[in-house]
């Protein structure tokens, strides 16, 4: 086949030994399976901006770090050296999430290295060693969701624990792998403590897998494991061996609108308190 233009450097390199073929064309990339010596590897060639259909949303990069004020400004201004950091940027979040997954025990593919926009990284196979399908592909059973929803909860919780949040995860982003599901497709993965949508992205995150899962086993979509895991996070209660339930403890107790209101009163009158101290010393 003809060698991507974006490969030739490797191979020139001798990072890989030989383009086996295409793998997939995605809404943000095109992968390749790979040789690098006696190994079959994938090589994700990040597609330019403009050729891409997926949009950096500004709620995936709020608390994304730049390394100076420089870059911050230009990727603010949209120059064409900040539309280039902000590539570098969107490029480098997926390769620093893998690595910080991979540490971290979440099952997602190894990754190798990434340079020149083409991110080297493990294939991912199934039990015969072909491709590893989707998990969109699969037929399952009622028992075999439920199993696999648990082990994904269980992934997610784990991203979670490492600080990490998919940020769009779904049945075209999951692989079912020899032994067991691993999650790709990360560029827009979200620091969970630095952005501000992090909860609702991990809900979403989650309510996609009920919705797909429920499909097989339907007592999933009633459940509420995204508000559930979040409000362990935010309590600092989550672990990756939490036994989840499925269900949060609503307080029903009747708020006490005396007490906030006097609360309220008390604070107005500190402040007043306050100005008038300020006042009276800056006009002795």
């Amino acid at each position: 086949m003809k060698i991507p233009k974006r490969l030739a450097p490797l191979l020139e390199e001798g990072l890989i030994d030989e383009v086996v073929g295409q793998l997939m064309s995605g809404k943000e990339a095109t992968v390749y399976v790979v040789r690098s010596g006696d190994s079959t590897r994938c090589a994700k060639v990040y597609k330019d901006a403009k050729q891409r259909s997926f949009r950096q949303a500004a709620s995936y990069r709020d608390g994304r770090k730049v390394k100076n004020s420089r870059q911050a400004r230009a990727m603010e201004k949209g120059t064409r050296y900040g539309r280039q950091m902000q590539e570098a940027s969107w490029q480098n979040a997926e390769v620093d999430a893998l690595f910080r997954l991979a540490n971290a025990g979440v099952r997602v593919p190894q990754p190798y290295i990434c340079t020149d926009g083409v991110l080297l990284m493990e294939l991912v196979v199934d039990a015969l060693g072909d491709v590893a399908p989707r998990l969109n592909d699969v037929d399952l059973t009622e028992s075999r969701a439920l199993e696999l929803h648990a082990l994904l909860l269980n992934q997610v919780v784990r991203m979670l624990c490492a600080g990490v949040i998919h940020g769009d995860l779904s049945e075209y982003n999951i692989l079912l792998a020899a032994d067991g599901p691993v999650i790709i497709d990360l560029p827009q993965a979200v620091d969970a403590a630095g952005n501000n949508d992090a909860a609702s992205m991990l809900k979403r995150d989650v309510d996609n897998l009920a919705a797909y899962f429920g499909r097989f086993a339907p007592q999933l979509l009633t459940a509420s494991y995204g508000a559930e895991i979040w409000t362990l996070f935010e309590a600092g209660r989550l672990h990756v061996d939490a036994e989840l339930t499925g269900r949060i403890e609503v307080d029903a107790r009747p708020v006490d609108l005396d007490g906030v209101l006097q609360e309220i009163e008390a604070t107005r009158l500190e402040e007043d308190e306050r100005l008038r101290r300020q006042q009276e010393l800056s006009s002795g």
